[in-house]
């Protein structure tokens, strides 16, 4: 069964997502998965915000007031911890994704899209490290197994791996995604969100019936 995601990084609630379906897959140990995962940006225009943290970004976005982000972030965390997940907002560091994601298109040519996505999910959300950076970069994708002359090329030359980006991103457009994360099975079935394990579950059945 192929199983492909539309992801950000920067998006909470596809790492959620991600253990969801992770999850769900575990109770199929006999049924093979293949996993492609495909760049998505909520915010393309977004800029790092120095000096800025995530609370008072939101607010300003949404029109809220920082208390009203601080409870809504609050939310994410629990529900994060919910599925064995750390997240720490007051760490994060809110970047343009672009560059992450083309260095993401770059894993999946070693079949390594997976490992990659887990590292730069964990290192946002949990660490706080700056997706934007170059050397930050370069020493994450070593962790997945890229070589680092490859990923210097990449962060280096900013039309290396666009095409790929843009293509995802008008795939999404064309079947009609609206948010993230977005699960598409075998292209018969889809999922909107970090939805309940059971959902996850009961959709791979579906999909397995079908076969």
């Amino acid at each position: 069964m192929k199983i492909e995601i539309w992801s950000d990084i920067m998006c909470p609630f596809c790492y959620i997502g991600k253990r969801q379906l992770e999850k769900a897959l575990a109770e199929f140990p006999n049924d093979e998965f293949e996993i492609e995962w495909k760049s998505f940006q909520l915010d393309p225009s977004i800029t790092e915000q120095s000096g800025k943290d995530v609370y008072t970004f939101l607010a300003e976005r949404k029109g809220i007031s920082v208390e009203q982000s601080v409870e809504m972030h609050k939310g994410v965390v629990e529900r994060a911890k919910s599925v064995g997940l750390d997240y720490h907002f007051d760490k994060a560091i809110i970047s343009n994704s672009l560059k992450a994601h083309r260095i993401i298109q770059l894993a999946k040519t070693k079949k390594a899209g997976d490992e990659m996505e887990e590292i730069f999910f964990k290192a946002y959300f949990t660490e706080g490290r700056d997706l934007n950076d170059d050397s930050t970069l370069i020493e994450l994708a070593s962790q997945a197994g890229l070589n680092s002359a490859d990923v210097q090329e990449v962060v280096q030359n900013e039309n290396l791996y666009l095409i790929e980006v843009k293509a995802d991103i008008d795939e999404a457009r064309e079947i009609g995604v609206q948010g993230v994360p977005f699960f598409v099975f075998d292209r018969k079935y889809a999922i909107s969100g970090a939805q309940p394990l059971e959902t996850f579950v009961e959709t791979i059945n579906e999909v397995r019936t079908k076969k």
